[in-house]
């Protein structure tokens, strides 16, 4: 992808607020967790002092079924303006009052170090590349400025091992997430040898042949950045099948097996490499909850008089993601809407798309290109009582339960995905039951596909065949569908999901 051009950094630049640590206090924490995005947010209010916003999601919960007492503490970056105000004001450690208790280091790390880290590499190669985004004739382009977004990229892990080694205790367990800190395993185990370090990886992992596009020592830094760890994690077996292929077509590594012929161990340059699966699933106890709260309540009543009355509701919500395949899933409902003229008039296709990463061109122009094709649909079939898509923008966590309880079908049709949570949200508070529409080509596969009707996500036709069975669907197969579903999507919830991983280390 061609992204937004970001100034390249000064050596000055990168120098990381936080002095490099080697060694551990003698009372640091038993566990550590490392992320990009953190528990709390901070912005600008009214009066202009800081205002703090508490995260949500997996992580969040996961963190949450620590007890306080146990000491685990929470390394993130500052995110914003606001977020790097506060990291400097609160020194080495957040208010707990600010992020619901628990311990929070955030770093102030250079706003252009930030952006070329984050921006140029984790979100403008490092997504696009296990998403199999990029469009090869033109892209991607490993040039001078790629590299000086790498040293940022480096910096910006260094600065991650350097404030984990600070905080871990002797022998401590160390969680690091994600795609953006790849490195940290490697960096962290050169500084702090004792400790037992574990990596997850939230995206999918792109096989052999699409990894190699990375330059030879990128993708060598990459795979040895997560061999550092005692293990790699990931949310289904085929992620992580492709990341051992890549560590035995790149680097030589040896891939051991289990009894079942799984991958089981990387072993490279005299280390092992423990791998794992753990399929975060919904958190149905919350969701149950949240989606009958009275806000719930009063956008469902929204929602039924913008669909009108008699009429099924094909639901998706996602965010202007380019692997969320919004373009395509309007196009298969145009196409329902000429192949099955019957549906004219008695479907409206919901469709939550929340803007993502506004800062990058590329997605500024599939949301634009989203909503052109969302008014041609309507231009093109609408009537004086019938609007047959209605699009909203605007992210409302209440409306998108609302949406959830109320939809008939649900259409999730991602390039490629993790995991994909929405697939296992719908089902846990559907009030009637509703088919599920799921691209073969999301983890939520592995675990939804035989309740699910399962389609390639490029194949316009054949989804636009799948929404048409899925509103033909018996409305009790359609609610035993949704109960098995919804068992399914519940087995891992994120509390288990992030202490399964602790124990694993």
């Amino acid at each position: 992808m061609v992204a937004e051009h970001v100034p390249p950094t000064s050596i000055a630049d990168t120098s990381i607020t936080d002095a490099s640590i080697t060694g551990a206090p003698a009372a640091g924490a038993p566990i550590v967790v490392a992320s990009n995005r953190g528990p709390v947010s901070y912005r600008r209010g009214p009066d202009g002092g800081l205002v703090a916003g508490r995260g949500g999601g997996g992580l969040v919960s996961g963190l949450s079924s620590i007890e306080r007492g146990a000491g685990a503490v929470w390394v993130c970056a500052a995110l914003g303006e606001g977020d790097r105000e506060a990291a400097r004001a609160a020194g080495r450690r957040l208010d707990p009052g600010d992020t619901g208790g628990h311990r929070v280091r955030m770093l102030d790390i250079p706003a252009g170090t930030f952006a070329d880290a984050y921006n140029g590499i984790a979100n403008s190669v490092l997504w696009f590349l296990h998403h199999m985004l990029y469009q090869t004739p033109l892209e991607p382009v490993f040039d001078k400025a790629f590299r000086e977004q790498w040293t940022a990229y480096e910096a910006y892990n260094s600065a991650f091992a350097d404030a984990v080694a600070e905080e871990a205790a002797e022998g401590a367990a160390v969680l690091v997430q994600d795609y953006h800190l790849s490195l940290v395993p490697g960096l962290l185990r050169a500084r702090r040898p004792d400790l037992r370090i574990g990596h997850f990886s939230h995206t999918p992992w792109a096989p052999p042949d699409y990894f190699r596009v990375l330059p030879d020592d990128v993708a060598g830094q990459l795979l040895r950045g997560l061999l550092g760890g005692d293990r790699a994690a990931f949310l289904t077996p085929r992620w992580a099948e492709a990341f051992a292929a890549c560590c035995a077509d790149v680097l030589g590594a040896e891939v051991a097996r289990d009894g079942e012929g799984r991958a089981a161990e990387v072993r490279f340059e005299g280390r092992v490499t423990r791998l794992g699966v753990h399929g975060l699933g919904a958190d149905g106890d919350f969701l149950r909850e949240r989606a009958h709260r009275p806000d719930v309540e009063e956008r469902m009543a929204a929602l039924r008089a913008q669909i009108g009355p008699e009429r099924r509701a094909i639901v998706r919500v996602d965010r202007t993601e380019l692997s969320k395949n919004i373009v395509r899933g309007l196009h298969a409902y145009r196409r329902l809407l000429e192949d099955r003229p019957q549906w004219r008039g008695r479907v409206v296709h919901v469709a939550f798309a929340y803007p993502s990463r506004q800062d990058l061109a590329v997605y500024r122009d599939y949301t634009a290109e989203v909503e052109r094709v969302a008014r041609e649909i309507n231009s093109a079939f609408g009537t004086e009582g019938w609007e047959p898509v209605a699009l909203h923008v605007k992210d409302d966590f209440a409306r998108s339960l609302a949406a959830y309880r109320l939809a008939d079908v649900a259409l999730v049709n991602p390039i490629r995905d993790g995991m994909n949570l929405v697939a296992k949200e719908v089902p846990v508070v559907s009030d009637h039951g509703c088919a599920l529409v799921l691209s073969r080509e999301a983890g939520a596969a592995a675990e939804l596909g035989d309740e699910a009707i399962l389609v390639n996500p490029y194949d316009v036709e054949a989804t636009a065949r799948a929404l048409h069975l899925a509103l033909l669907m018996d409305p009790g197969e359609r609610a035993e569908r949704t109960k098995r579903l919804a068992a399914a999507a519940t087995a891992l919830p994120p509390a288990r999901w992030f202490t399964d991983q602790l124990r694993a280390l």
